[in-house]
């Protein structure tokens, strides 16, 4: 079975929504998950800290950006100079979330280990060890994968 040629960039778009609702989600009030943060994270989100708050609801609309870049890569009509632009923020995009899943797992890991010290509970490190930083790199491997997919459209389309 041959899968779809844009299975990525669809891949892509649906991780960018659901992240971007689960931040709508925290942002409105909503806690199931928020424990699972840990540290920092944990404690403003209980004290509904306002300046904290702001920030959830601006990285919600981040993500429904990620989503809205992915789905211009679906576009056939557009510029080929732009298309590869965004192509290129997708991969550069991704490669910063995997670094960042990357360097979290790493340091809570250690954490983990009581080789570094964090404010975190044993339940927040193990839920982003097992959720929140693989959740990360996929996000990370679905948008350079996407990237790909739209410099292959470019060279396709000669």
């Amino acid at each position: 079975m041959r899968l779809h040629k844009n299975l990525a960039i669809y891949l892509g778009v649906t991780w960018s929504l659901l992240f971007a609702v689960m931040s709508f989600y925290w942002a409105a009030g909503g806690m199931i998950g928020v424990e699972s943060l840990g540290g920092e994270i944990y404690k403003k989100a209980m004290e509904r800290d306002p300046a904290f708050i702001s920030v959830v609801w601006v990285t919600g609309v981040v993500k429904l950006g990620g989503a809205i870049l992915l789905l211009l890569l679906l576009k056939t009509s557009i510029n080929k100079k732009i298309r590869k632009m965004l192509s290129l923020f997708c991969i550069v995009a991704g490669v910063f979330m995997i670094l960042y899943g990357l360097g979290n797992f790493t340091t809570i890991s250690l954490a983990g280990l009581n080789v570094l010290h964090f404010d975190m509970s044993a339940y927040a490190i193990k839920w982003r060890l097992i959720i929140w930083e693989p959740f990360w790199m996929i996000g990370g491997i679905l948008y350079v994968l996407a990237g790909r997919r739209g410099y292959q459209f470019i060279q396709n389309s000669f």
